[in-house]
């Protein structure tokens, strides 16, 4: 585990005090525990790429088969 040093101004942390004690809680488990939510949230990448397969997965498989002709679209008769 990795050991930080974070300068707050005083009233930030007497603030910060107050919050943990009214939860129950030290300010460093308060401040480990939002960036251990910010370290595992799901990027906006991470997001878009998980919505992106989810598309394509709904999306029907393309086929080339059974396609209609040039002049079948056109609807041509065949010389």
């Amino acid at each position: 585990m990795k050991n930080i040093t974070v300068s707050l101004p005083e009233d930030v942390y007497r603030r910060a005090r107050i919050r943990a004690a009214e939860q129950n809680t030290s300010v460093s488990a308060m401040v480990r525990r939002f960036l251990i939510e910010a370290g595992t949230a799901e990027t906006d990448f991470e997001r878009r790429r998980r919505l992106q397969d989810q598309v394509l997965a709904a999306l029907p498989r393309f086929s080339a088969r059974g396609r209609l002709t040039r002049d079948q679209v056109h609807d041509r008769a065949l010389r």
